[in-house]
């Protein structure tokens, strides 16, 4: 009763702080993925020591340098510009983000005992796996869209602007990185309920033991069914977003978060701990959180440059 207790309490203040950092402005949102961003490479570096002692063996400015780089990174993808001054933060993330991941490997080669070309990709493979994908998301904001929540009045939202009558500001760009994370909560959640009700079925065993190929497939086909009816009805007209797109990112959501959950799983097993951290109580760490979002937003980024940018 008390693990119940702890865990609800935790995931009512995580979901607060998801919605309230992605729904503020834009600062917000940027300081949020930022955030996860930081903690997710410092659990990322973590497994992989725990997976490879050789990586153990980096020198400590190895490891600063990769956070370094992986929040220029994060600053890269941004268009805000810095205090006062003519030069945008997305400037200053690029050019920073240039000098550490070109420093990252001379450092490995001036400060390492035993230098090997392994520990250079284990890094760049962190960037890729964690820093990339999130940096998507924030460059997924900035896609302007023609909200109507009030029926009957369209309201084209672009970066920079506030419309007064969706009752808080900056919610120009939200739209799609709102939607994949609500269609992965959807998908997973929809994929414990089946489970538990039907599932017989173990999906892959090895790698996850208490999935089920019922509750996995049941997630998937409930999570794109519920975008597909939301957005045929309301999708185009409130949100100036066809339906096909919102079942083309819950498809993308469903089968690409579930191989996110897989992948992240599978780290783990290999580093021989069941949580990623422990940053969240009864929720495990940040790649426990959000290791679906890792591998469904690049696939999502991609769709909304082809089909709807």
């Amino acid at each position: 009763m008390k693990t119940f207790i702890t865990r609800t309490i935790t995931a009512l203040f995580f979901v607060a702080i998801m919605l309230g950092g992605i729904l503020w402005n834009e600062l917000s949102f940027f300081l949020l993925f930022f955030l996860i961003n930081f903690f997710a490479l410092r659990e990322y570096m973590k497994l992989v020591r725990l997976m490879d002692s050789d990586y153990g063996e980096v020198s400590p400015w190895h490891r600063v340098g990769l956070l370094i780089a992986g929040c220029a990174v994060m600053m890269a993808v941004t268009d805000r510009h810095f205090g006062g001054s003519g030069v945008t933060m997305g400037e200053i993330g690029f050019v920073l983000a240039f000098i550490f991941i070109l420093l990252l490997p001379l450092g490995e080669i001036l400060m390492s005992k035993n230098f090997s070309l392994k520990t250079i990709g284990y890094s760049m493979l962190g960037l890729i796996y964690v820093t990339a994908p999130l940096s998507m998301m924030v460059d997924l904001r900035l896609v302007p869209f023609s909200y109507s929540v009030i029926p009957g009045w369209h309201t084209t939202i672009y970066p920079d602007t506030v419309p007064h009558w969706t009752g808080y500001a900056g919610s120009e760009g939200i739209l799609i990185p709102l939607l994949l994370i609500i269609f992965i909560w959807i998908n997973d959640t929809m994929a414990y309920i089946v489970g538990s009700l039907i599932g017989r079925t173990p999906f892959f065993p090895s790698i996850s033991p208490k999935k089920t190929i019922e509750g996995t497939v049941g997630g998937m086909i409930l999570a794109i069914a519920a975008a597909g009816v939301f957005g045929y009805f309301w999708g185009a007209e409130r949100f100036g977003l066809a339906w096909p797109h919102w079942v083309a990112l819950a498809f993308i959501a469903a089968i690409f978060g579930t191989a996110g959950d897989l992948l992240e799983s599978r780290l783990k097993r290999l580093a021989g701990v069941k949580d990623s951290g422990k940053i969240m109580p009864g929720h495990g760490g940040f790649l426990d959180r959000f290791d679906s979002l890792l591998v469904a937003a690049p696939f999502a980024w991609i769709y909304v440059s082809l089909f709807v940018r």
